[in-house]
């Protein structure tokens, strides 16, 4: 057993990790990180790394920021945990003050641990409430682990675990710039939706309960859906009797520029999820819906109850989280932010010939790497090398998942204009360094 008044090597904690930890879906970088502070994180050498990725795209107001830590003191000192009927005034407050920045219809708010489970929660509501059973979802989508989150998550991790969940169905994404029905190109008019539901129909069975999508597909790469799209597919919903829901985990909270991305659109969803810009780095997550929906769940028994529902410490520090982003005013910032980094983005992209394409909304922003702009054909052996190369010269940026190449950059809303520009420096210094065109 290690001493622990003994700080023990980087060699050790590597050694360590090989032997104990199991493999998640992803390999580990190679690097310990023992501190992180605002868009920075720190390894074992001291050396600072900029986070292009918020974490798990979780640290929306930069790590370790001390409102967070003053929130965590706070349920330290007050209360950690309870039975879950038992209720802490954070749970009502951030209950109150996160339905105040909602429409009238979504006021009734369910705060679990993980999107895995907001999403599974929205999904059994939907069921419940329309007594159907059947769940459209985009293809490419990303919507948790659990099983009825799983059963609707199209990006990877289907294979192998035997049947999904009867009655779920893939509708195709609105990539622009690689059409999944090969109608369009670098324009989407929205023909894959009418395609999509032409085809929902003649599978389903007539019971239909909701669509769930995010507004912007994050794991699929980036896929900002065109204007009109998403109060098309409402009204498709409604036409059917089904749910909407919107899995705003990445977009929710001041991240796309607005503080919900529906808001683009002026269209409201039946069911909102919110998790990772919510906790900003603790597992925190929330299930919100009407008081129609909750009145009929209630009356048909809903029951979604975990060992961490409704927890204080959690909560105060999404309390912590929505009175920052609202005072400080981080939707308008990640806008303006946006704006200076898609233009940076836009610079790299004149000279390099391998960045296909660039989409996003503010601070969600996707690039996309091609082996020639003709072609398209994905250059997934650069991404890799441009990607291990970034981390040895000082900046984290990930693979947005799916089947082609594209980066995700989702940096802390509280990000500097200087850094973008440091993080833009090192991504153009990194393609060099690798031979891009």
């Amino acid at each position: 057993m290690n001493d622990q008044t003994t700080p023990r090597s980087t060699d050790a904690l590597r050694a360590a990790a090989r032997k104990h930890l199991l493999f998640y879906g992803r390999d580990f970088a190679d690097v310990i990180i023992t501190r992180a502070a605002g868009a920075y994180m720190y390894d074992s050498t001291g050396r600072a790394i900029l986070d292009f990725s918020s974490g798990q795209m979780c640290a929306t107001i930069g790590h370790n920021h001390p409102a967070i830590r003053t929130a965590l003191e706070k349920a330290a000192r007050d209360v950690i945990h309870l039975d879950s009927t038992k209720l802490a005034p954070a749970v009502i407050e951030l209950a109150e003050e996160l339905c105040a920045l909602l429409p009238p219809s979504l006021q009734k708010a369910l705060f679990l641990s993980t999107g895995s489970e907001s999403n599974e929660a929205a999904i059994r509501l939907a069921k419940l409430h329309t007594g159907g059973f059947e769940i459209a979802a985009l293809s490419g989508s990303w919507h948790g682990m659990t099983a009825g989150s799983q059963a609707s998550t199209y990006a990877s991790g289907r294979r192998g675990y035997g049947p999904s969940l009867p009655g779920t169905f893939a509708l195709p994404p609105p990539n622009a710039f690689r059409c999944p029905i090969r109608h369009c190109q670098d324009r989407c008019t929205g023909t894959c939706l009418d395609v999509g539901f032409e085809l929902f129909d003649g599978w389903s069975v007539g019971a239909g309960a909701a669509v769930i999508v995010e507004p912007i597909q994050s794991a699929n790469g980036m896929i900002v859906p065109p204007e009109g799209y998403l109060k098309r597919l409402k009204r498709f919903c409604a036409d059917r009797g089904m749910l909407l829901i919107f899995d705003e985990a990445q977009t929710g909270l001041g991240r796309t520029g607005s503080m919900f991305a529906f808001e683009s659109e002026d269209v409201v969803p039946d069911v909102i999820t919110l998790s990772k810009t919510l906790g900003a780095g603790v597992p925190l997550s929330a299930t919100i819906t009407s008081d129609t929906i909750d009145a009929d769940a209630r009356t048909k028994s809903f029951s979604f109850y975990t060992s961490h529902v409704s927890d204080p410490m959690t909560a105060e520090v999404g309390l912590a989280v929505v009175r920052l982003i609202t005072a400080e005013r981080l939707a308008d910032r990640a806008r303006d932010l946006g704006q200076h980094l898609m233009a940076g983005l836009r610079e790299l992209q004149q000279r390099f010939e391998v960045i296909g394409d660039i989409r996003g909304r503010g601070l969600l922003v996707g690039v996309e790497l091609v082996e020639d702009r003709h072609s398209r054909r994905p250059a997934h052996d650069l991404m890799q090398r441009v990607t291990r190369r970034c981390l040895d010269m000082g900046l984290n940026i990930n693979k947005a998942g799916g089947p082609n190449a594209v980066w995700r950059i989702a940096p802390p809303l509280t990000i500097e204009p200087s850094e973008l520009d440091a993080g833009i420096g090192l991504l153009d210094e990194a393609l060099r360094g690798c031979g891009a065109r």
